[in-house]
């Protein structure tokens, strides 16, 4: 069987360059072509040393993708590019995997209100499927634009779904904890993500209106039929990679805490990227892998279900999903490129 052809549209960023990581050796795709505005011209490698003899294609302009018989373009581009790419491309040749939040939300006016830019291709947000595979299987296999979920929601999410799917937990009652490495911020420099601030420093941002917040609220309804309320704050860790997500929140009934772990286990049997463990996991434990680890406790004294997960944010919460999504739209193995195991040390 020949091999599908994709393109990777921003591909000089880290999730860009991510993308190209896992997909020069996924065995059923060929890419075709790689984008970048601002270093068209030059090779890949040149600017990813790490690539060296490994990938040497050159990056093009995007004004070329149209010289390209292309099955699926990744849109590895910030929040509010990635929208204009659909609303002046109108993709009908190949399909669309966009791993920004343009397309992650319900409306275009939720859209304005949490990213504070009017959305310039609302007719495209309601065709869109929410890329968690876990969840939203079916919708995903048959999808043209696929909104690949945000790092932080993936996170969340996997954690609370069974619980909010089986109406354990009280739905308005949830606190999403959560701590991001810097790559989470993008490869363009800013004061915060800045070596002299960052490094030997904790801090949180985004306090009670981050843009992740709706997200995970929306999809989590959108799995459970149940409306849903979270307070959600981010935190920025002194590390390159990874994120550990720590939730909280008051169950709707008796709880057997022995049975919790079990139960979670059961629920995610047959998924081959969610691990339940029985111990709290770490960002190593999943680093450079498109695992997320789940650990569910009952703490009986105050009456709350805590819950701590762990992702990749480059892989499980951003390109690694985006190739899990990818194998779905074509009918592949869905783990096909993706059997990379964790690094740790």
């Amino acid at each position: 069987m020949s091999k599908r052809k994709v393109g990777i549209v921003g591909a000089t960023g880290y999730t860009g360059s991510e993308l190209v990581r896992l997909l020069i050796d996924h065995p059923d795709v060929s890419i075709e072509v790689i984008t970048s505005e601002s270093k068209a011209g030059t090779k890949f490698s040149k600017i990813n040393p790490h690539f060296h003899t490994r990938f040497e294609m050159e990056l093009e302009p995007l004004e070329n993708l149209d010289n390209y018989e292309l099955d699926l373009v990744f849109l590895a581009l910030p929040h509010g590019v990635s929208m204009d790419f659909i609303k002046d491309w109108d993709p009908g040749n190949y399909r669309v995997i966009d791993l920004s939040g343009d397309f992650r939300l319900g409306s275009a006016g939720e859209y304005e209100q949490w990213y504070k830019k009017v959305h310039s291709a609302p007719d495209f947000i309601d065709k869109a499927a929410f890329g968690l595979p876990e969840l939203f299987r079916d919708q995903i296999r048959n999808a043209d634009l696929v909104a690949n979920p945000g790092c932080y929601p993936t996170s969340a999410i996997l954690a609370l779904a069974p619980l909010i799917k089986n109406d354990v937990i009280e739905p308005s009652q949830i606190v999403v904890d959560s701590k991001s490495g810097v790559t989470g911020a993008g490869a363009k420099a800013k004061q915060s993500t800045h070596f002299p601030e960052v490094f030997g420093n904790f801090s949180a941002y985004g306090l009670l209106n981050h843009r992740h917040t709706p997200e995970i609220q929306l999809n989590l309804e959108k799995f459970s039929g149940r409306e849903t309320e979270i307070i959600f704050t981010p935190h920025l860790l002194p590390i390159d990679r990874g994120i550990l997500t720590t939730t909280y929140s008051t169950p709707s009934g008796e709880v057997d805490g022995d049975y919790l772990g079990e139960w979670y286990y059961s629920f995610y049997e047959k998924e081959h990227f969610i691990r339940v463990v029985d111990h709290p996991p770490n960002v190593k434990h999943v680093r450079g892998s498109n695992y997320c680890d789940i650990h569910v406790t009952y703490d009986e004294r105050t009456n709350r279900i805590v819950t701590v997960s762990t992702i990749d944010n480059l892989v499980k919460g951003a390109a690694g999903q985006a190739v899990q999504n990818m194998n779905l739209m074509f009918g592949f193995i869905e783990r096909s490129g993706l059997q990379i195991s964790p690094l740790s040390p």
